[in-house]
């Protein structure tokens, strides 16, 4: 008879975490959360349904090696370098400065030096899998805070390697110090060699099982690199998670990352739930209980200096005083890398039993906190900055006055792509505005080119108070993140009335809130980008300038409900290209009611007043090349003309309708 007890804990674990999933997802709490809370409550240090935890933790260990693999894969050098400034400074200020102060104090408390370094090196970790999803749950993943807190996170993720290869060194494992720099030397060899080997021979192996158009040995393959490294690195007495992440690292680098990361991902998020079950099975609620004070002021104080360092890093970088305190306390917690290093440290004698209880309660608590520090961390953050003076803009008093003088103005919220396009035209008409950032290198650069833009938080009452929304005539949200958008929409409709509110959200599915909150005008990118891809497919295609832009104002007037049928003609302008022609063309129909209608080009004088040429009419699918002068337009026809696009432009409105002002198919013009 098979001993089947492995496979009873399997199915208790994944039949236990199944409802503790659903259930974190109603209550909108990140399912890591859930898997932690279920390894607690069914180990072996609570009910105890688990009896055997070292088998489940070597399927956790397999959970770490696909975990760090595919955590390899999404990363990417060329993302890293996008990131820049914010990863190189902004994370390697969080983890020395971390490391050091965790360290300090653990030395103040009669550490070993040796201990204290590592015990550094495990808080200077956050988790990258609970941070990232609870800011995509809550769309943060674009705002200000979010980028700093992902770039930050990536430069830890960078960090395992060098963490993995001292820990042997702190241990005191490694003998002399001629010895010590051999194992060194022998582990910078081994992650040196698998680099070079995938970076030159994994392409190359991919690039023919690609080939072989064979889905299944494509993944297995993929599969055999990750687990391969695993076992190179363990081999020569590394960790297995290492192998895997650098594996994850080059593969991510080829032209088959993408491919590669959506077959793993299926098999990474089996087994990081159960390494994350795994992880709430080592807590011992004895433990907690029997020393209250000590767990909870241990938890609370690391989150608080790991918030105040990252917050100050943060603010390094040019960001405002509430943008660093939401990135501090976003990166406050423990993470999933730190628990590999443990793993680690612990055969080695680096971490004793209690030190290792403690560090598990602190983490597992650290982690539980998170998605409820991240959900009030903007009340917090905004009182602090009061508090701190940054919730307000931050000018010379030449600048204040222009400010106090400014009206009819205005207000840009972001400089961005789309802020920084409509300041430039703006500026070329005459128009008065203000810009609002929370960029500080953004804020610097366009200062030094003239730029009326200032330091703060076009969402906050205080900043846009300063800014004088009061008196513009318009704000304009060209931001990325849906939350600051509801926000400031807000915000800015009950300081005043009157103001037209104008919003560049991403996703049609936000337009109905935000004109519930008071916005006048909203731009959904995902909309906008539709339009403009059907009306370059119908350009084309030879359709009429005037029947698509009015299909796109139809389309618009609708309030972005619905994409219209369009009921275009039957059009062959093929007949059209033995004409040669080569200037500036443009199409039109005639619509019923314009000038031309009925009129010929000699009655027109159509060159003469607009400078554009007819050199062809399409009228019911025939063409009918140099009509003459005394041709008759027809409503329903297609006229194509030549001349520069000045020309075009005044010769089109001779076959529109004029309509009376305001009587679009988008309704009345706005005031």
């Amino acid at each position: 008879m098979h001993d089947l007890t492995l496979l009873r804990d399997l199915v208790l674990l994944v039949a236990v975490a199944i409802p503790m999933a659903a259930l974190a997802q109603r209550v909108r709490t990140p399912t890591v959360v859930a898997f932690l809370l279920t390894g607690v409550v069914i180990g072996p240090h609570a009910l105890g349904l688990i009896h055997d935890a070292e088998s489940v933790a070597a399927l956790a260990e397999l959970g770490v090696v696909l975990l760090l693999f595919t955590i390899g894969l999404e990363l990417s050098m060329s993302r890293i370098f996008r990131l820049g400034r914010a990863v190189l400074q902004g994370g390697g200020l969080q983890v020395l400065g971390t490391l050091a102060a965790v360290a300090a104090i653990a030395l103040l408390l009669g550490t070993a030096w040796r201990p204290a370094v590592f015990f550094g090196a495990l808080a200077a970790l956050s988790s990258t899998a609970i941070v990232l999803k609870v800011l995509k749950d809550r769309s943060e993943l674009d705002t200000p805070h979010g980028r700093v807190m992902l770039a930050i996170l990536l430069f830890q993720d960078l960090c395992v390697v060098p963490l993995m290869l001292l820990v042997p060194l702190l241990a005191g494992t490694a003998g002399s110090v001629l010895q010590a720099l051999g194992e060194m030397a022998l582990s910078v060899g081994v992650v040196a060699g698998l680099v070079l080997a995938g970076r030159y021979v994994v392409p190359w192996i991919l690039e023919r099982v690609v080939g072989l158009r064979n889905r299944e040995v494509f993944t297995l393959c993929v599969v055999l690199f990750g687990l391969g490294a695993a076992w190179i690195t363990a081999h020569f007495g590394l960790s297995l998670a290492l192998g895997a992440f650098i594996a994850g690292l080059v593969v991510s680098e080829s032209e088959y990352g993408l491919q590669a990361l959506s077959d793993v991902v299926p098999f990474r998020d089996t087994f990081s739930s159960i390494f994350f079950m795994s992880v709430g099975m080592l807590l011992d609620p004895a433990f907690v209980a029997g020393r209250p004070l000590v767990v909870a002021g241990a938890t609370l104080g690391l989150m608080v200096l790991k918030a105040a360092i990252a917050g100050g890093v943060t603010i390094s970088l040019g960001r405002s005083l509430t943008v660093g305190a939401r990135a501090g306390l976003g990166l406050a917690q423990v993470g999933e890398f730190s628990f590999v290093l443990a793993m680690v440290a612990v055969p080695l004698g680096l971490l004793e039993p209690a030190a290792h209880q403690l560090f598990i309660a602190v983490s597992v608590l650290s982690m539980f906190a998170t998605p409820f520090v991240i959900a009030g961390s903007r009340g917090l953050a905004e009182r602090l900055a009061r508090l701190g003076g940054g919730s307000v803009l931050d000018v010379e008093p030449d600048q204040a006055a222009e400010l106090e003088r400014l009206h009819d103005h205005v207000v840009i919220v972001g400089y961005g792509i789309n802020g920084s396009n409509l300041a430039r035209v703006l500026r070329a008409a005459g128009i008065r505005y203000v810009i609002l950032e929370q960029n500080g290198q953004l804020v610097r650069h366009a200062q030094r080119d003239g730029e009326p833009i200032y330091f703060g938080d076009g969402t906050s009452r205080e900043v846009l108070h300063q800014a004088g929304l009061e008196r513009a005539r318009a704000l304009v949200l060209a931001i990325a993140s849906p939350e600051d958008e509801r926000r400031g929409v807000a915000v800015a409709r009950d300081m005043s009335p009157t103001v037209r509110i104008v919003v560049r959200t991403r996703y049609v599915s936000e337009m109905t809130e935000l004109r519930r909150l008071g916005a006048d005008d909203v731009v959904p990118e995902e909309f906008e980008t539709s339009l403009e891809i059907f009306s370059r497919v119908l350009r084309l295609y030879g359709v009429p300038s005037n029947v698509i832009a009015r299909e796109v104002e139809a389309a618009r007037g609708a309030h972005y409900e619905m994409l219209r049928g369009l009921a275009l003609p039957d059009l062959r302008l093929d007949e059209l290209r033995h004409l040669g022609v080569h200037a500036v063309l443009d199409t039109v129909q005639v619509e019923p009611g314009a000038r031309a209608a009925g009129q010929g080009m000699a009655a027109l004088r159509l060159r003469q007043e607009t400078g554009a040429t007819v050199i062809a009419v399409v009228r019911e699918g025939q063409a009918v090349p140099n009509p003459p002068p005394d041709f008759p337009f027809q409503a329903g026809d297609i006229v194509v003309l030549v001349g520069d696009r000045e020309s075009l432009n005044r010769g089109v409105e001779i076959f529109r309708c004029r309509e009376p002002a305001g009587a679009g198919p988008g309704g009345p013009a706005p005031p």
